[in-house]
């Protein structure tokens, strides 16, 4: 039986380990649970994005100290893309202390947490796709699909094929087909194709590839036969190479196929080879790693050995630049959010504050070292999205060369839709719409102990 001594320099030793353990789990640390997918057939996606978004979080860190001192950390869930697998990771992560915000990349994950992330009052990030409503943030006051919503792309993409006809009206009479993936994403824009193609008098043909879009033989010889004048390819993971080829031995043309925003990456057009050069895909983000930030990551994560992407030849893709410029919006919102609330450890409650009070102008995307890399973005209490502008870029065969100037969506034809959809989300929950300019007057007061 051991001594009195010995018993008290036991418990002594084990409450300095204690306090220890205390101290590091009670230090200022910001964390992102990732729904990520580095599995499956949509891992292209899944790597670059995920590795983009951690390789920013690991430049924070590693050369600034984090944000204002206050680390931030992450921890990963595997998900293949899956809702089922995606709720079971919010499930087993979401009692993580200090978490920021979601980021699922999933729009069936997305969907199915609005409830949830509502519930427990965290952020959802939903960077380019998402529900279209949500926009409206006087109803969704939890979800952000920053930078573009699929209203929004669609407009964009309407607007662009007006461009290359000499104007909107120039549409009138052209037939536009739209290959669509079978899944809640694909179809989130078949009635605004509807709209825009009677609000400006052109045809349109909405045409479904079932999961995954391995097999579109069919599809493409409907397209064949109904010979429109441009195809948008509304596809994801392995539906674009495929539809590319596809288009090929059918004898449609590459550069009049337009991709979508989850089109629009090197892993959809290396694999098409031959096939996908003339190709042409809209974005909200350039390619390319002579960013400064990209620079940055280079040198500093990568040349340490800590990058994430197991091939560095991917640093300055498609996906690993959204994944890069979605870091950017998650630290920004917290640094806007700790300028309200203090430069500490924040609430999800809080960090919300930051995403609807992030306000990115050009001098600020070029001091964080993005000038071109992304638009501006200037997101309020009844914009969560932002300003929703895109680019165009088209694939030579070896690289994506910028072909359109910055494209603004169809606010006027699109806001009305949004808000009706968010009106009846409202009423079918019970929900009474947030007053922005009375929030807005209420924030200006400092936060308690400021």
């Amino acid at each position: 039986m051991p001594t009195l001594k010995i018993r008290l320099r036991s418990a002594l030793v084990a409450g300095t380990a204690l306090l220890a353990l205390t101290g590091a789990a009670n230090a200022d640390e910001q964390h992102f649970p990732l729904q990520s997918y580095r599995v499956g057939p949509y891992a292209a996606g899944g790597t670059g994005f995920f590795g983009g978004f951690i390789d920013y979080l690991n430049l924070i860190n590693t050369r600034d100290g984090g944000v204002n001192g206050v680390k931030l950390t992450w921890s990963e869930g595997e998900t293949q893309y899956e809702v089922e697998r995606g709720v079971e990771v919010y499930e087993r992560l979401k009692s993580r202390p200090g978490i920021a915000a979601w980021n699922p990349l999933s729009v069936g994950i997305a969907y199915a947490m609005i409830d949830r992330i509502t519930k427990d009052k965290v952020p959802l990030i939903t960077i380019n796709h998402g529900r279209t409503d949500s926009t409206d943030g006087r109803v969704f006051p939890y979800v952000f699909p920053l930078l573009l919503n699929p209203y929004s792309e669609t407009s964009g993409i309407v607007e662009y094929l007006a461009s290359r006809e000499g104007g909107l009206e120039k549409l009138k009479g052209k037939t536009i087909a739209v290959l669509f993936h079978g899944s809640p994403y694909g179809k989130e824009t078949i009635p605004i194709y509807e709209l825009l193609a009677k609000k400006y008098g052109f045809k349109v043909e909405q045409i479904e590839v079932p999961h995954p879009g391995n097999e579109q033989q069919s599809q493409w010889l409907t397209i064949r036969r109904l010979k429109p004048d441009y195809v948008v390819l509304r596809g994801w993971g392995v539906m674009n190479p495929v539809a590319l080829k596809t288009a090929q031995k059918t004898g449609f043309p590459a550069n009049r196929i337009v991709g979508n925003v989850w089109s629009n990456s090197e892993e959809d057009v290396i694999p098409a080879g031959e096939a996908a050069k003339g190709y042409v895909a809209i974005t909200t983000q350039a390619s390319g790693a002579e960013y400064p930030v990209l620079q940055e990551v280079t040198k500093t994560v990568y040349g340490a050995g800590t990058g994430n992407l197991a091939d560095r030849k991917r640093i300055g893709s498609v996906y690993h630049n959204l994944g890069i410029v979605n870091g950017i919006l998650n630290v920004e919102a917290v640094r806007a959010a700790q300028e309200k609330f203090g430069k500490r450890t924040l609430t999800g409650d809080e960090v919300r504050w930051g995403f609807e009070h992030l306000r990115l102008d050009e001098a600020r995307v070029a001091a964080l070292g993005a000038k071109g890399l992304f638009h501006s973005i200037n997101v309020t209490c009844a914009n969560h999205e932002g300003e929703g502008r895109v680019t165009f870029q088209q694939w030579d065969g070896a690289k994506w060369s910028v072909v359109s100037d910055w494209i603004a969506p169809d606010w006027a034809t699109l806001r009305p839709i949004i808000e009706a959809s968010s009106a009846t989300y409202a009423k079918e929950h019970g929900l009474t719409p947030r007053d922005c300019a009375k929030e807005e007057a209420a924030s200006q007061a400092p936060a308690v102990g400021q």
